[in-house]
């Protein structure tokens, strides 16, 4: 009993430790609050690894067909400032964890994207204007919290921006290219989880706006990944330069 004391205090207090292990169904706050912390302790060990199928299967078929590069750097955008506004904000780690875990595999995606399409100085760009980026938004002396917080409403918008064009890429193709199922099914049920822990545990309403407004466009994702399912991204779209070769070839 002395175990799960210890598990339990740390993680919602001393007071709803004594509530849960008296088995007290009435104290509806500390289940809440349980809930919400296990439901985030498990979104940010999800994190840790949501975007490593999808780094897998590029790596395996040796290209980022139907994947946005736009995408993928309007996320990690909107990641870094919302990890730096939590971060300086005090709330709690179970809260948005995650997204410090998504953001380096974001920039491992983009570092690929990159390779593959032979874009050296753009790749060196990237991580110069980024490095810098992230070290003044975890700086108040450069960004101040006032702008910081606007930065944190303007998310809402940038999160919007950044699964636009990968929801224009499927639906133009009909296809969902070299995404992974599991990392797009994964981000579409912690966006979920994430907006029941931010109303239980940050009054904030930028960032409950911003989770509501992820969790839906991560679904209308997850649901071009059902709808397209069994379609393959045409070919032209991922060899058109050897189907003109063949085309030779065979003239």
């Amino acid at each position: 009993m002395s175990a799960i004391t210890n598990f339990l205090r740390p993680l919602v207090g001393p007071q709803c430790a004594h509530r849960l292990l008296k088995f007290d169904l009435t104290a509806t706050e500390c289940i809440k609050l349980f809930i919400s912390k296990v439901l985030g302790f498990g979104i940010v060990l999800g994190g840790m690894i949501l975007k490593v199928p999808q780094i897998l299967k590029i790596v395996s078929a040796g290209s980022t067909a139907g994947i946005s590069f736009a995408s993928y750097f309007l996320e990690t955008a909107a990641y870094t400032i919302s990890l730096a506004y939590n971060f300086r904000s005090g709330n709690p780690f179970s809260t948005y964890g995650e997204m410090g875990f998504i953001t380096l595999q974001n920039v491992a995606i983009l570092f690929l994207i990159l390779s593959y399409s032979k874009n050296l100085s753009g790749l060196l760009a990237f991580l110069v204007v980024y490095v810098a980026t992230s070290v003044s938004l975890f700086n108040p002396d450069i960004v101040s919290t006032d702008l910081l917080r606007n930065l944190q409403w303007a998310t809402v918008l940038i999160g919007v921006a950044s699964k636009l064009p990968q929801i224009w890429n499927n639906y133009s193709a009909k296809s969902t290219g070299q995404l992974s199922a599991i990392t797009v099914f994964l981000q579409s049920a912690g966006s979920a989880a994430r907006v029941f822990t931010t109303l239980q545990e940050v009054d904030d309403p930028v960032l409950l706006t911003s989770a509501l407004v992820a969790t839906g466009l991560n679904a209308l994702i997850a649901f071009q990944m059902v709808t397209y399912w069994s379609n393959r991204l045409p070919t032209s779209r991922i060899s058109g330069h050897n189907i003109s070769k063949n085309q030779k070839k065979n003239s």
